[in-house]
């Protein structure tokens, strides 16, 4: 058992790392986003697809070894990291707990950079349509729901560069 709970918490760690690296990837796509610089926005968007790649795989193995180890402490379904640190003996009792706590800021930390990135993409979305509009007629339904040309879909314009 000991050697079970040695491998559910060197998965964890590994998690711990990869939310970690999502944040600092989540933060980087919210510099390009700030700056305005378009042109790396794909770059730091398949690099936070990447992380998210590396940490479903580990969650998988998580899950494969929390399960092992459930069965072990005599769980009939899988229990959740607070219930596997309350019936874990010392010091891993601490530890899952430990993980548990940083596991869950990481999870705080994700979701407050990704609601800020959701609205600077939002803010630069509704500049577009803003600038758009000042051109002339906006449109911008180009396909009926039956996947049809629309008669007044966005065609060709010319933009000046001062705009």
């Amino acid at each position: 058992m000991q050697q079970q709970l040695s491998e559910v918490s060197n998965i964890l760690w590994r998690e711990r790392q990869l939310l970690e690296l999502l944040v600092f990837k989540l933060e980087e796509e919210q510099l390009v986003l700030a700056a305005g610089r378009t042109r790396w926005l794909s770059h730091a968007t398949r690099e936070v697809e990447t992380v998210l790649g590396e940490i479903k795989r580990v969650e998988l193995d998580r899950a494969v070894h929390v399960e092992s180890l459930a069965r072990s402490f005599g769980f009939a379904q899988v229990p959740s990291l607070r219930e596997l640190a309350e019936v874990a003996p010392p010091p891993w009792d601490r530890i899952l707990d430990e993980h548990r706590n940083a596991l869950l800021e990481a999870a705080h930390d994700i979701d407050a950079v990704a609601k800020s990135n959701r609205d600077l993409l939002h803010r630069g979305q509704l500049a577009t349509r803003e600038a758009l509009a000042a051109l002339g007629e906006l449109e911008i339904d180009a396909y009926t729901p039956n996947g049809m040309v629309t008669e007044r879909s966005l065609g060709m314009r010319l933009v000046d560069e001062a705009i």
